[in-house]
């Protein structure tokens, strides 16, 4: 890895580093890249496909999640 180029990313404030880590993590995925998944976390996501498919309309609105992030950690953009 380009070590200035770390230490460059590190410089960002924090919200663009968050963006820049959730771009090349899309990126990664773009490209095919499939993450290996211990069992454990492979058992909890069927588990909560399987909740929803029983309360597809429990969920929680995108708007509602960042305002709530947005309040506990500060704005991203």
């Amino acid at each position: 890895m380009n070590n200035s180029l770390l230490q460059e990313a590190k410089t960002l404030p924090f919200a663009e580093q968050i963006q820049l880590a959730q771009e090349l993590w899309e990126n990664l995925i773009d490209r095919g890249f499939e993450p290996d998944l211990t069992p454990e976390q492979s058992a909890e996501l069927d588990r909560r496909i399987q909740e929803h498919q029983r309360n597809p309309d429990h969920v929680i609105p995108w708007e509602e999640v960042k305002a709530d992030f947005d309040r506990k950690y500060g704005k991203l953009r």
